[in-house]
């Protein structure tokens, strides 16, 4: 909710009133695209926990993924554009709002403890944080806030090199993904897929091969004299 205010208090600043109906559909449309995807993607990521759950509607209701309301609310934003007849890339706009509500939502993660799953495997390291189980382990909700406050300081602090409407907000999502395909080993176990990657992984690594002729292009613009 955080980062739906943002994104709208963001376009009316820029747009003004006459763009608000239109800005508002778009806002719809990626929390109506971030809730399907982060189901659909729990559901992919957790496949026998589900179907054991079925009889329950916990199964329906429980369970969500950050990866999948991402890439859900960028479908989401696409499907509402093309509804209104929007020509114009939005990405850009994105950016502050999704990179807060990643923090904030981690920190929510952080201090729920063992309960929902995101913390990591035990570890020997001095900054290892016992979430309540006696274990040290890994905190990889703070590992993640972390990368998102550098990753967006960094987009935010080269906005002039980025040549193309919706280039920043590519370069976030596909810093986030290439992370999070990275952290999952520091995460409890979860069912492996075709025995190489869990579901999340699958879906990080799919999405960022899909987008790789544009985050070259990106790459590119970013780093060129």
């Amino acid at each position: 909710m955080v980062g739906f205010r943002l994104y709208l208090a963001r376009r009316a600043k820029r747009d003004g009133d006459a763009q608000a109906l239109a800005s508002l559909v778009v806002a719809v449309g990626a929390v109506f695209g971030a809730l399907l995807g982060a189901k659909l993607v729990f559901w992919f990521q957790e496949p026998y926990r589900v179907a054991l759950l079925l009889p329950n509607p916990r199964a329906l209701i429980g369970g969500k993924t950050i990866v999948g309301g991402l890439i859900g609310g960028r479908i989401g934003v696409e499907i509402a554009k093309k509804i209104i007849g929007m020509t114009e890339s939005t990405g850009d706009s994105f950016v502050t709002p999704v990179a807060v509500g990643l923090i904030i939502g981690r920190l929510g993660c952080f201090f729920s403890g063992l309960h929902d799953g995101t913390h990591g495997i035990p570890t020997m390291l001095p900054w290892g944080v016992d979430y309540g189980d006696g274990l040290d382990r890994h905190p990889t909700q703070l590992y993640e806030i972390v990368w998102v406050a550098v990753l967006w300081r960094l987009i935010r602090g080269c906005e002039a090199r980025f040549h193309r409407a919706g280039d920043q907000f590519r370069a976030l999502l596909a810093g986030y993904l290439f992370f999070r395909l990275g952290v999952e080993w520091l995460k409890p176990e979860a069912p492996l897929h075709l025995g190489l990657l869990t579901g999340i992984q699958w879906v990080c690594l799919v999405t960022l091969l899909i987008d790789a002729p544009h985050l070259w292009r990106v790459t590119r613009g970013l780093f060129r004299a």
